[in-house]
């Protein structure tokens, strides 16, 4: 009787934050601040900073879907948490029968699905413009995946600060997501670093999705790919772990 609740239970917390994802998809896919951070921003920049110094396909085909599929994912998540407790839609969420677990699940699966179709557009213009073949496609397929996952993940996260002005949370998402690019192998090969670069890149779960992507269409990597998706499952899981913390602890302090 027991295990039959808690799979009643755990059925219903799945099927409200798949309700939650959709949610998320028909509101804020078409906001202007997501549309500009996770489509237009991370095209200009790249654009910007990569053609600019004419780099080589094998360094700029990567890049560019890396760079999509990060800033996609994690674009929803930071602005979720603030538009809806301005609208004090927040607390309603929270009145029904979901947790708060199964809300950042929610707004994670949104950030997935909305990074990962974001970031194929990126991938089919690599095959047109630039002959890019992908050799490992299940790898390629696990590795955006997972990304996807991890950066969502760091959304959420980005979202957890008490606010109700997504403009805090924007400028608190570009000091943490800036930072990252530069040090994630995406403009110069990780083997090109200087020795202080190569230290500090593992910290960027970015460095991990931009070598995997490079792997799976050049056959050109840093790190063994088996490393990499290991290390973005546990970025994952922090990030997953703490935002729900935070959130937590928020809420209370809201009581």
């Amino acid at each position: 009787m027991n295990r039959f609740y808690q799979s009643t239970n755990l059925l219903r917390q799945l099927r409200g934050s798949l309700a939650i994802a959709e949610k998320d998809a028909r509101i804020y896919y078409v906001k202007p601040p997501v549309i500009i951070s996770g489509i237009l921003f991370p095209v200009f920049f790249f654009l910007a900073f990569g053609l600019g110094k004419q780099l080589l396909p094998c360094v700029l085909v990567p890049g560019l879907v890396a760079m999509t599929l990060f800033f996609t994912s994690s674009s929803v998540g930071p602005l979720v948490t603030p538009w809806e407790r301005n609208a004090r839609t927040y607390e309603r969420l929270l009145t029904t029968p979901v947790s708060v677990f199964s809300l950042l699940l929610g707004d994670v699966l949104a950030g997935i699905i909305f990074g990962l179709a974001i970031s194929l557009v990126s991938l089919v213009l690599g095959f047109i413009f630039f002959a890019a073949r992908v050799t490992h496609p299940f790898l390629l397929a696990g590795g955006m995946l997972v990304s996807s996952l991890c950066f969502s993940c760091l959304g959420i996260l980005l979202s957890s600060p008490a606010t109700e002005a997504p403009s805090k949370v924007i400028m608190l998402s570009a000091l943490v997501r800036f930072p990252l690019i530069f040090i994630s192998g995406i403009f110069i090969p990780l083997e090109n670093l200087p020795y202080w670069g190569k230290l500090i890149a593992p910290l960027s779960p970015l460095t991990y999705t931009t070598d995997i992507i490079r792997y799976s269409l050049y056959e050109v990597r840093f790190y063994p790919s088996y490393l990499s998706m290991v290390a973005m499952l546990a970025f994952s899981i922090g990030f997953f772990s703490l935002a729900l913390k935070l959130h937590q602890k928020n809420l209370v302090k809201g009581i």
